[in-house]
């Protein structure tokens, strides 16, 4: 091989090496990424220094909004720390219209939640009717004007015989 190539490569391996003699190049530098587990520890952390328990045998959670939709939990997973009245919900929620989930859920109320969500649907029907008013292309314009039935020319020269 000849010695003047030779050089040349081992100059370029000397300056691509990040340790010593011997040491073993890197060929790709690994970026790491932060991970959802990570997260998880985060908020395990801080539930444990609220010191919340486990509630076991929640089947769902459904969080009432104020415009009339729900927030819908299947199966989640629920702590709670009662002394620092905090409740922690983890899973995947689902928007709902609250007249999807009424029929499932009515006898799970009782009477004071029955009467808040008699006042609440009460108000997602106000919400509805000023949508209705405020959409123009809703309305039937052709409600105020009567329907042409009759032959006005013959009912004038009537009207002028008399």
């Amino acid at each position: 091989m000849d010695p003047v190539k030779l050089a040349k490569l081992q100059a370029q391996a000397a300056a691509n090496r990040l340790g010593g003699k011997g040491t073993v190049r890197r060929k790709v530098v690994r970026k790491t990424k932060p991970s959802g587990a990570q997260d998880d520890k985060k908020l395990q952390g801080a539930l444990k220094k609220l010191n919340v328990q486990p509630i076991a045998g929640v089947e769902e959670v459904n969080m009432f909004k104020e415009d009339g939709t729900v927030l819908h939990f299947q199966a989640p997973k629920v702590h709670a720390a009662v002394s620092a009245n905090t409740f922690a919900i983890y899973g995947t929620g689902q928007s709902k219209e609250l007249t999807e989930l009424v029929p499932g859920i009515l006898n799970q109320l009782g009477p004071d939640s029955l009467a808040s969500l008699r006042k609440l649907a009460e108000s997602y029907q106000a919400i509805q009717q000023g949508q209705r008013t405020t959409n123009p292309a809703a309305e039937d314009d052709d409600d105020d004007v009567p329907d042409l039935v009759e032959n006005f020319d013959e009912a004038d020269k009537t009207a002028g015989l008399d």
